[in-house]
């Protein structure tokens, strides 16, 4: 069938939103960027027969650490039909360039580095909602890690939101990737559940951030 135009305050809209920017946050998210929904500009749905609904999206994105910094993406979102063991497939281009983070991934990776004892944290952000700036890398790493969760975990009648990184610890590895294993709280918005999830996020300036568990 055609798509169906959906207001974009529109229930469905904003969760196949919240897959795709934690599909997007969990590919070129890092220690020196985070992706925010700005903007759902505009959804529309379609329903696959024996497939699945589909949505396509057009969204606007800020990055949280350069305010003036504005991304457009157009996004597809595909819920597979009666699956709940099956990660719905995204597909997320972006339009424009991403500021370069080259520069804070190498410091952070080199502060890391240079630790003689490994980096141990909770409770970020804290009861009044701050973060020490030489925490927020690890917060954003964890928007990384939760972006992985949610965009695996989602349905259609669910939507995801990181409230806290509840403990985060570094863990010496014999490679050159830096490790850190996260328990992490999300915010399940329908049933207004919250979740501990456990999640290792592996991560190296070249090559980016990897879920590994």
């Amino acid at each position: 069938s055609p798509a169906m135009e959906l207001p974009p305050s529109h229930f469905p809209a904003a969760r196949a939103a919240a897959v795709a920017v934690g599909y997007l946050r969990y590919l070129r998210g890092g220690p020196g960027r985070g992706l925010e929904l700005r903007e759902l500009r505009r959804a529309r749905r379609q329903d696959i027969d024996d497939v699945g609904h589909k949505y396509y999206l057009e969204l606007e994105l800020e990055d949280v650490l350069d305010k003036d910094r504005r991304v457009s993406c157009t996004a597809e979102v595909l819920y597979h039909l009666g699956s709940t063991s099956c990660a719905p497939e995204v597909q997320v281009t972006v339009q424009g360039e991403l500021r370069s983070t080259e520069e804070a991934d190498q410091e952070f990776y080199n502060r890391i580095r240079s630790l003689e004892k490994e980096l141990v944290a909770e409770n970020i952000p804290d009861s009044h909602g701050n973060v020490p700036p030489e925490l927020e890398p690890l917060h954003l790493l964890a928007w990384v890690a939760s972006g992985y969760v949610i965009w695996q975990n989602s349905t259609e009648n669910t939507k995801f939101h990181l409230a806290q990184v509840k403990h985060v610890k570094q863990v010496k590895r014999n490679d050159e990737d830096l490790q850190f294993d996260y328990v992490l709280l999300l915010h399940e918005m329908v049933s207004q559940e919250v979740l501990p999830w456990q999640v290792t996020v592996l991560w190296h300036p070249q090559h980016g951030a990897r879920v590994s568990q």
